[in-house]
């Protein structure tokens, strides 16, 4: 099968396309024949060395993708070949034409979802997911404030947070992503590029600050989030590409809480919560992933230089 290899860490241009073998089940396992591969920060990361997490040299990148089941291994019996699928999480990394996982990570996958969308759900989801309800828990009727909201991440938060009966704010630097917020569930749209927007969400809520912030930028952003919190309010840090200094004094006049969070680290037994409130969120059509890019899976590095830019508008895919 083709597959995208990377031999060692380094720029965009160490990812190669290959043929490699076909992968096999062992017990509990199955293989998925790809039909879209997600992309995501976190697989630039990795690519690059800068991430915690160690991989071993040669191996294929990429942790989401949707496609069908093509074999199950000894043991399983919820998965049956040609089922329809999405992946959350790969042994063997789903930039390539199959990829092989655990049978508890991969989900159904609606006939009425792409595969290009089925690839745009376990990160940008389950993230948006863990932040809100398992990391920030607001109540319906809190203001929540979304950085980068146009982008995979930032539309499942506002779809999320709109069916589960929140006010969001959602920002973007361009007129067509405020546009792409305001269409999958934000109230109100700020434009993140422009001087005094803070103040701008600030006076959206009337002078009374945000319950939730989910922070994508925190070396940028988390000094100017603490000013803005409502009393008791929480920031989620779900990526920075930095350190940052802060003004502790915001959050001790506030009683406020600041969190991290990593699906790398996620526990089994909430993982399975999320995927469960996924799979019903895709089946009743709440949750609608935005696809903004198909690139063919030699186009890689390509890929990996556009996920980085700023202006996010939707999820980008690799299609085998």
């Amino acid at each position: 099968m083709k597959a995208i290899q990377v031999k060692e860490p380094g720029a965009p241009d160490v990812m190669r396309i290959a043929e490699v073998p076909d992968p096999r089940p062992g017990p509990g396992q199955v293989v998925v024949r790809v039909r879209a591969a997600g992309v995501n920060p976190v697989d630039t990361y990795i690519r690059s060395g800068a991430y915690p997490l160690k991989v071993g040299l040669p191996y294929t990148p990429g942790i989401d993708g949707a496609g069908e089941i093509a074999s199950v291994g000894e043991g399983v019996k919820v998965w049956k070949t040609g089922q329809r699928c999405y992946i959350a999480g790969s042994l063997t990394g789903t930039y390539a034409e199959m990829s092989l996982c655990m049978a508890a990570n991969v989900h159904p996958l609606p006939e009425h979802v792409s595969f290009s969308q089925g690839a745009g759900v376990n990160v940008p989801y389950a993230t948006a997911y863990r932040a809100l309800f398992q990391r920030a828990n607001p109540r319906p009727g809190d203001m929540v404030l979304v950085h980068g909201a146009s982008g995979g991440v930032g539309i499942a938060a506002c779809q999320l947070g709109r069916a589960a009966g929140l006010r969001v704010i959602g920002t973007a630097s361009s007129e067509r992503g405020r546009r792409l917020v305001l269409e999958n569930g934000a109230h109100y749209a700020a434009d993140h590029a422009k001087a005094g927007y803070m103040t701008e969400v600030l006076n959206i809520t009337g002078g009374e600050g945000v319950a939730v912030i989910l922070e994508m930028l925190a070396n940028v952003n988390l000094d100017h989030d603490a000013a803005i919190l409502a009393r008791n309010g929480t920031v989620v840090v779900i990526g920075s590409r930095g350190r940052v200094e802060i003004d502790p004094r915001n959050l001790m006049s506030r009683d406020a809480n600041v969190h991290g969070m990593s699906l790398l680290s996620l526990p089994e037994e909430d993982a399975a919560v999320i995927h469960s409130a996924l799979a019903a969120g895709l089946e009743n059509r709440t949750l609608r992933p935005v696809v903004g890019q198909e690139l063919p899976l030699e186009r890689a590095p390509e890929s990996h230089q556009a996920v980085m830019r700023p202006g996010a508008y939707g999820k980008i895919v690799l299609v085998p």
